[in-house]
């Protein structure tokens, strides 16, 4: 077993003794390296164990790894049904896998994935999982950010938990429809590209969007987390703006404090998986002047409690 237990006692990220897969923690805070393993052909045992993986370090990948759409797909499938995405379509023959591709040529100020979300967060029923393929990707720069609001939420004080336990916060896609909006004018009634991804946008639903629990527990582990971002979450059920405002700058800050996070940097034919539920994650757009080729696919989740 690998020990790191995070400075605040609040998080143990060790791995476990596994029998068909090597975990290696990546920081104190959250996220494994997971070694000995095909992914186009993952026995049932040594998936169990990925699996296991996926809940106990938060974030997963794995590096080196030839695996085609269907193979993704099979992959998302073992952890349950695929979710909505609501942003892109997907590739041809393959509408549950979601190109995320900026070419070498492109140079955008805001690229897909960008500021800290919990993906898809204003749905009703947001995605579980989320498993990412980077098939190309640049010799450096285009890193991802992930923070552990289960760590973040048990570093409240008793105080704080019980004020916050049974708000409602806002998750709605409005500062990303209007940041959309602002990068390149609407074309041919789609809300236009941020790189070389092409957004199939429904304006007006996404911008609505649903009210979720501010505490929300996972339906696997028990585990309760902070579920606020500083992308989707723009109010709280029964405050006024001015009053919801601060609350959500502080939570949000709070959770991305550098002591919650790790900072996983890509490498060609990398697979990633996360828990969405409790995870919050950004994307850089560092690397003008190279390609990166990314695909995503996600696991339909259950409405927030």
């Amino acid at each position: 077993m690998s020990s790191i237990v995070h400075p605040t006692g609040l998080f143990d990220n060790s791995s476990r003794n596994y029998k068909h897969i090597q975990a290696i923690p990546l920081a104190a805070a959250m996220g494994a390296e997971i070694r000995g393993v095909d992914l186009s052909n993952v026995s049932d045992e040594a998936f169990a164990e990925i699996e296991d993986a996926v809940y106990r370090h938060k974030l997963i990948y794995f590096r080196d790894q030839d695996i085609s759409f269907e193979d993704h797909e099979n992959l998302t499938l073992r952890l349950g049904e695929f979710g909505t995405d609501a942003y892109t379509t997907g590739v041809e023959g393959h509408e549950n896998i979601q190109p995320v591709i900026k070419e070498a040529t492109t140079n955008t100020k805001m690229v897909f994935g960008s500021g800290w979300h919990t993906d898809s967060a204003f749905l009703e029923i947001p995605p579980s999982i989320a498993l990412n393929y980077g098939k190309d990707m640049p010799p450096y720069g285009g890193d991802t950010m992930f923070a552990n609001s289960v760590l973040a939420y048990n570093s409240l004080s008793d105080a704080m938990k019980e004020m916050l336990a049974p708000l409602k916060v806002w998750m709605s896609g409005q500062r990303v429809v209007a940041a959309m909006q602002a990068e390149k004018a609407a074309k041919e009634g789609k809300v236009g590209n941020l790189g070389n991804i092409e957004l199939d946008v429904d304006t007006q639903k996404n911008i609505e969007g649903f009210y979720h629990p501010l505490i929300r527990t996972h339906p696997i582990t028990g585990e309760k987390s902070i579920f606020v971002d500083k992308t989707y979450a723009c109010g709280i059920e029964g405050f006024k703006d001015e009053e919801a405002a601060p609350l959500l700058k502080y939570l949000g800050d709070f959770v991305t404090q550098e002591s919650f996070t790790c900072r996983l940097r890509w490498e060609s034919k990398t697979f990633i998986i996360w828990d969405n539920r409790i995870c919050m994650h950004q994307a850089f757009n560092d690397y003008d002047g190279f390609r990166r080729e990314m695909y995503r696919a996600t696991v339909m989740g259950e409405r927030p409690e």
